[in-house]
């Protein structure tokens, strides 16, 4: 079995919910009756849980992701993309065959444009003929291989947006297979994963806490382990009371 699904910043609200049905059911309310412990307090520590409860529905919650990531067109939420992983693979990028078709003609036009304004150059001042030859033929063929490599570039681009086009419309559902935001099939998903995690991953876990709450509280003073450890040290003193100040000299 693979490793659970982490809870979703955009589901710990239905997960909240899902919390305080359970704690506000009858069973849990007569067993906080019985052992004492406070409500905020165990809530707190429902809530500290998430990853334990969760992962006892997380078959239901990975149905209801993938649904629901599939409703938005294969789009996650908003936030950070995560890295390329199992399932969530890079979509192909230009490459490096596409960042030198670009920066290619560029190069060979600025290239053309220095010969040529070199060689034209010494042939006005009548230095060097044979260099300024040489510079201008140099500068005829970058200018070449600029519109040839230009050329080239946009046939290029013009093809892999093509197939991005295409890879887009594939990815997304076609009208007989679309599924909403606000489908039956999502809700339907989402109700079953709500109704899992209530049954097997919230009850479950407020049915120990309660139940060595109230053994606790039997051995050591009633609901001690959901008090706080700032009302419990040695150093603890009632208002009023100094607790452990050391007592005044005597007087000789």
């Amino acid at each position: 079995m693979g490793r659970p699904s982490r809870l979703g910043d955009e589901d710990r609200s239905d997960y909240a919910s899902a919390l305080d049905e359970v704690i506000a059911s009858p069973e849990i309310r007569r067993l906080l009756e019985l052992s004492g412990a406070p409500v905020d307090r165990l809530r707190v520590r429902g809530l500290a849980a998430v990853a334990r409860t969760t992962a006892a529905a997380d078959a239901e919650y990975r149905r209801y992701t993938a649904l629901r990531l599939r409703a938005r067109g294969g789009r996650r939420g908003d936030g950070t993309a995560p890295l390329s992983g199992p399932g969530d693979q890079e979509r192909p990028g230009a490459g490096v065959l596409a960042v030198l078709g670009v920066l290619t003609p560029v190069l060979a036009a600025v290239a053309a444009a220095t010969f040529l304004l070199l060689g034209y150059g010494l042939r006005l001042a009548g230095a060097l003929p044979a260099l300024a030859d040489t510079l201008v033929g140099v500068g005829w063929f970058s200018l070449v291989v600029a519109a040839v490599t230009a050329l080239v570039s946009v046939v290029a681009l013009y093809r892999t947006a093509a197939k991005q086009s295409a890879a887009d419309a594939v990815a997304v559902p076609g009208p007989s297979a679309a599924v909403t935001a606000d489908s039956p099939a999502l809700a339907q998903a989402r109700e079953v994963w709500l109704v899992a995690l209530r049954d097997r991953g919230i009850r479950p876990f407020l049915l120990q806490e309660l139940a060595e709450a109230a053994v606790s509280g039997a051995g050591e003073g009633r609901g001690s382990r959901f008090s706080s450890p700032a009302f419990a040290g040695p150093d603890y003193a009632r208002p009023g009371f100094e607790g452990s100040t050391p007592p005044a000299p005597r007087q000789p």
